[in-house]
């Protein structure tokens, strides 16, 4: 055999835990004081090597070991050849054996595999309980592995003084050999190959709950023990033998046990002395509470070791003097007192007595049992709003309940971060994680809680990880439908509140959802809610919007703003008011953006009111030619007066009452979205100029103040109080649509100025007053004030 260098040695290693428990025997050498490693598991005569001896390399021929030629992990080195060369001049292929070096593994096991120490109990208990599903399954054939009449359980016993933990299972329990083959070599899961020899099996049938399977989770053990002693006795075997290795060695021991005080009828008995940092893993409580988390669905009985009290009355002496009576000597009288004290001991506690409710007949479960599953598993005080217990099969096979909440957290981020922790993994009613990145729900439901309970999830193998898979997708996909479909009864519930409770807490989740999932629009725009122009008090879903709508309505018109009053009061909406159009508020920052994204509902499109070019259904051609020919250099005189600052003067036809109004473009920000990116606090200002988009300025040839403008226009087109009209109506047209003035200040002074020009003389008139009141407007006066002193102070 060739020695590996190091380089090769860590690289084998990867490739073997990358395949987890399709390892073989003949692949990873024993963990034992002689470091061989076996080939050939079902030689009748098997040949051992040493993984550690000389450098000299030795050929295994493939004639003598057909095992190997089928071994997916032999490695193969091929000499290079001209490209010219006939096949029959190359030269034989030689075939090498991986090599593992076998205290190296134990340090990625240990340090690398497992990302939270406290994961070593539950590994500890899957296997106990995989030995008692063994026994429960062999002794249907074999029913003298019962002989000792032993109930099955695993019980686990701590010494919190001297940092021990002892777990004992009464399973099948191993013989020497079995300790050999599965305890001494690395990822040889005897889990595993029980289920190939049932599958083999012709008889095999029913359902196995057998957890194990990549043959690592016995050394998570290490995790936090220095030493650990595994004490065994088969049904199989008379005798009864010790397993005995240490975190940073490559060896172990095996004796047979001669102790009577330490002999067990059947079954394995684990003791870990752990580490110093660990101790803290051997107070009860702290067991208690992981098995209770982890393995309280296991389907055989846990017991800890835990301390009780009971109260009781004691007597307590009191001596008292009494004074001397007539006739009586003086004597002491005790007189006899009780008071309560509690006498602790130690017993077992069962810690499992939980049923798994999502394991029963949805029929058979009452509405209190899952209100009161619900508030034990997810610590919650209220009932939820809605829950949903269901079985899926076929491809992907799983159990589940889901809930809604009554109330969002209190924190409100989970909106924010993408890791949740409100649905809980188990893979044969062990609990797995409840720490997912997007894998089982989106982001946008991370307030559904929810247990999900699967046989045949791919996972890593700490068994901590959902891996990428086919399977994992399939499942997401059943899982979020299962959620609408329970979201969408609390909007068809005759309770109406319920659904307003609903939206309150959770809305903004699903308008996260309009614009993350768009797989998914058809299933959350029914639930989406809104207030209108005609419904201002009350919140309307878009199918109610959508049986309200005019007969020759072919859109569904909105407008965003920052609340209700001022949306109901914008210029835009004047037009869509008089024809009894309803427009749709959209006053959450978010609502905009979801909108844009749903684009259309029921193929009807969403149409912004705010927007040039809105077609309300009554265009007239003639009337728009005609208004045209009549106001064109109108607005070409104004649009040269304003500038860079529109794109355009057009005629309106959204407006009534207000003289004219200011739009965005068809492909831009619209004002309200203006105003929010504006008010980011990593907000972009070269992003924010580029997508303002082009604005038109939009006028009503109805109004008094445009017609005067029209003939200013035709009179004197470079009049300056009509220009100043111009800029004021720009700066006013600006602020009612929305839009945020450049110049605050500048538009107040402009207001100012008219305000006095109107004002003069309307109560008074006096001249004084009145001078009073237009002197501050003429610059020029103050100006010639404030040079001649400086002209005057140059003479002297």
């Amino acid at each position: 055999m060739h020695r590996l260098s190091t380089t090769a040695r860590s690289s084998s290693v990867s490739a073997l835990l990358r395949y987890g428990g399709a390892l073989r025997r003949d692949v990873l050498a024993p963990i034992s004081s002689s470091h061989l490693t076996k080939v050939g598991e079902k030689d009748s005569q098997a040949r051992w090597f040493s993984i550690l001896g000389s450098d000299k390399s030795s050929t295994i021929e493939s004639a003598n070991h057909p095992n190997l030629r089928k071994d997916l992990f032999l490695g193969r080195r091929c000499e290079s050849t001209a490209a010219e060369s006939s096949a029959s001049s190359s030269p034989p292929a030689e075939r090498y054996e991986y090599q593992a070096e076998v205290s190296r593994l134990m340090d990625l096991i240990v340090n690398s595999l497992y990302s939270n120490k406290e994961v070593f109990l539950r590994e500890l208990i899957s296997n106990a309980s995989d030995a008692l599903d063994k026994l429960r399954f062999l002794s249907v054939t074999e029913p003298g592995l019962l002989k000792e009449e032993v109930d099955f359980d695993i019980r686990i016993q701590t010494d919190k003084d001297n940092g021990i933990i002892s777990i004992t299972d009464t399973g099948i329990g191993m013989t020497r050999q079995e300790l050999v083959d599965c305890l001494g070599t690395i990822a040889q899961s005897g889990t595993a190959k029980f289920l190939k020899a049932l599958k083999d099996s012709k008889d095999a049938g029913g359902d196995n709950n057998l957890i194990g399977q990549f043959g690592v989770g016995f050394y998570s053990a290490f995790l936090v023990s220095d030493r650990v002693v595994v004490s065994t006795k088969s049904p199989k075997s008379d005798k009864q033998y010790v397993w005995e290795g240490e975190a940073n060695a490559s060896s172990y021991t095996i004796t047979e046990e001669t102790d009577p005080e330490k002999m067990i009828p059947r079954g394995t008995r684990l003791t870990l002395y752990l580490k110093r940092d660990d101790k803290g893993f051997a107070h009860p409580e702290r067991i208690q509470k992981l098995v209770k988390n982890y393995s309280q669905f296991v389907s055989f009985p846990i017991y800890t070791w835990q301390e009780k009290g009971f109260t009781k009355e004691v007597e307590v002496d009191e001596d008292t003097d009494e004074a001397k009576k007539d006739g009586q000597d003086e004597k002491t009288e005790k007189k006899k007192k009780t008071k309560t004290v509690v006498e602790k001991y130690w017993d077992w506690e069962l810690e499992n007595e939980t049923q798994p409710i999502w394991l029963r007949n949805p029929k058979e479960v009452t509405k209190e049992e899952y209100n009161e599953f619900y508030k034990k598993t997810f610590n919650e005080y209220l009932e939820p709003l809605a829950s949903s217990h269901f079985t899926t099969e076929g491809e992907v096979e799983f159990r589940s309940i889901l809930f809604v909440p009554a109330f969002a957290p209190s924190g409100k981020d989970d909106i924010i971060n993408p890791k949740t922790k409100n649905i809980r993994l188990f893979v044969k009613r062990v609990f797995i994680s409840d720490d997912f990145d997007g894998e089982l729900f989106p982001r946008y439901l991370s307030f559904v809680k929810g247990v999900v309970d699967s046989n045949d999830l791919p996972l890593n193998v700490s068994r901590e990880i959902l891996q990428e898979s086919r399977i994992v997708r399939i499942m997401r996909k059943r899982l979020v439908r299962k959620a609408f479909d329970m979201i969408l009864g609390i909007s068809m519930s005759e309770n109406r509140e319920d659904y307003e409770k609903f939206w309150e807490n959770f809305g903004k989740h699903l308008k996260l959802g309009c614009i993350e999932d768009r797989e998914n629009h058809k299933r959350i725009a029914p639930l989406l809610r809104f207030f209108s122009s005609q419904s201002e008090e009350e919140l309307i879903g878009l199918d109610e919007y959508v049986e309200n709508m005019k007969p020759d309505q072919k859109d569904i018109y909105y407008i965003a703003s920052d609340s209700v009053t001022s949306a109901k009061n914008t210029p835009f909406l004047e037009k869509l008011a008089e024809k009894d159009l309803e427009v749709l508020f959209l006053i959450d920052p978010i609502d905009e953006v979801a909108i844009q994204n749903l684009k259309s509902y029921k193929e009807k499109n969403f149409v912004d009111i705010s927007k040039e070019d809105l077609d309300l259904g009554d265009k007239n051609e003639e009337k728009e030619k005609e208004m045209k020919q009549e106001f064109g250099q109108t607005c070409d005189w104004i649009k040269k007066r304003l500038g860079d600052k529109v794109a355009s003067v057009q005629i309106s036809n959204r407006l009534s009452s207000s003289p004219c109004v200011l739009v965005s473009g068809k492909f831009g920000w619209s004002a309200n979205m203006e105003r929010l990116m504006k008010a980011q606090s990593m907000g972009d200002a070269s992003s924010l100029e580029f997508m303002r988009s082009r604005r038109v300025f939009e006028i009503n040839p109805d109004h008094a103040i445009i017609r005067n403008l029209d003939a200013a226009y035709k009179t004197n087109p470079d009049d300056e109080d009509a220009l100043r009209a111009i800029d004021l109506l720009y700066d006013a047209a600006l602020v009612s649509s929305g839009f945020t003035p450049d110049n605050p200040a500048q538009l107040g002074g402009k207001i100012y100025e008219m305000m006095g020009m109107a004002l003069t003389g309307k109560w008074s008139t006096n001249d004084q007053f009145q001078s009073t009141v237009t002197q501050p407007h003429i610059p020029e006066t103050v100006e010639a004030e404030v040079v001649e002193p400086t002209e005057a102070g140059g003479q002297k």
